[in-house]
């Protein structure tokens, strides 16, 4: 069958766009906007939404799964309306321009729970709503990008690696420098993520610095590098180079794991590969903002995705990793022994969690415009 998680980038934009304005499952960058600076208590004295309101959610592109909204509906009564992104900023974007009062749940990674907790964008966790939090694994009882999880609950979590058409490429690429060393090769064939901290990441990974530098040498070093490989980069995209790579129009994407492990299933010439010298390891959570309409059913969401069977299920479907020891524990053999969704330890001690980069992050991102405009 095919994979729940992929469809052509054509399928993906006409499923979304009739998604965005009617999905209802029944039961039959970087400073504060003035509309922003709201408390962080703001949604538990918000009014209660009428009975029968739907849940409001914006995450991942490749996040969405109707199934998995239609398990929440048929146990709580609430409707699920999902709109999609494909990055963190556009998500950020979108909130501090006032743009997303609708939403009761947000699905930021690591990094930008950090930042978006700094813009007072997110409300407190009351924990006295939320169960099973026990359940999650110790690395995630207090994560450095919100300790004790005071705003943010972690859902899933992976890493960032290559995915290669075996067909047209018989050497599996091993670590990030394949890229500069078989640049003529790969020319016109390759994609990278669009995505400033991952590509950034990875390019001072491969000069061995911290995914996270703030040093503002390595970081012209690692823009120059780029620069270098520009003339043989087709795209900077995060989705929709999938269907060209199953084609052989492209030979190798950047690419997060979740797609990483999806689309082998039913493309088994496609390989995903964790590079030898590390890479991120990305968190994303589930948290409520300041202007949620239904925080209700925000928490009903939050609870429901704590479930082990749940969180299994979701897993099932969506191929990532979770974060919750009791899913985990549910999942049956070939996903628990599956080290490109469930990395060794070996590997995980080579990679690093995106973190916040402070006002360095200016910088990330005057190169990273220049670097696309070049």
């Amino acid at each position: 069958m095919k994979s729940p998680r992929y469809r052509s980038r054509r399928q993906f934009l006409q499923f979304s766009a009739a998604l965005v304005s009617t999905l209802a499952l029944s039961n039959c960058q970087r400073s504060p906007s003035d509309s922003a600076a709201t408390s962080p208590e703001a949604p538990a004295s918000s009014p209660a939404s009428p009975p029968g309101e739907p849940l409001h959610i914006y995450t991942w592109a490749d996040y969405f799964d109707e199934e998995v909204y239609k398990r929440f509906t048929e146990k709580t009564g609430i409707e699920v309306v999902a709109d999609v992104y494909d990055a963190n900023e556009t998500m950020l974007a979108k909130m501090q321009a006032g743009g997303g009062n609708q939403y009761s749940i947000l699905y930021p990674s690591d990094y930008m729970v950090k930042q978006m907790i700094e813009l007072n964008l997110l409300a407190t966790m009351d924990k006295s709503r939320l169960q099973g939090l026990d359940q999650l694994r110790d690395k995630w009882q207090s994560p450095p990008y919100d300790p004790d999880n005071a705003h943010s609950i972690p859902v899933s979590w992976g890493t960032t690696g290559f995915i290669y058409n075996s067909e047209v490429l018989t050497t599996a690429p091993e670590d990030w420098d394949y890229l500069w060393e078989n640049q003529d090769a790969l020319a016109g064939k390759i994609t990278l993520l669009d995505d400033v901290r991952e590509v950034m990441g990875a390019t001072l990974k491969s000069l061995g610095y911290s995914y996270n530098s703030t040093n503002p040498q390595e970081l012209e070093e690692a823009y120059q590098k780029l620069r270098e490989l520009k003339p043989a980069i087709a795209s900077f995209q995060s989705f929709g180079w999938e269907d060209p790579l199953i084609a052989g129009d492209l030979i190798l994407s950047m690419t997060y794991s979740i797609l990483g492990n999806a689309l082998p299933l039913d493309n088994p010439n496609l390989k995903y590969v964790i590079p030898s010298s590390g890479s991120s390891v990305w968190t994303d959570t589930m948290v409520i903002p300041t202007t949620a309409p239904n925080v209700d059913a925000a928490y009903a969401w939050i609870n429901f995705m704590l479930e082990p069977e749940n969180a299994a299920y979701a897993v099932e479907r969506l191929k990532f990793a979770t974060p919750s020891q009791a899913a985990f524990d549910l999942l049956p053999g070939e996903l628990k022994d599956n080290t490109n969704l469930f990395p060794t330890a070996e590997m995980l001690a080579k990679c690093e969690g995106i973190a916040s980069v402070g006002d360095t992050i200016d910088l990330y991102d005057q190169y990273w415009t220049e670097l696309k405009s070049a």
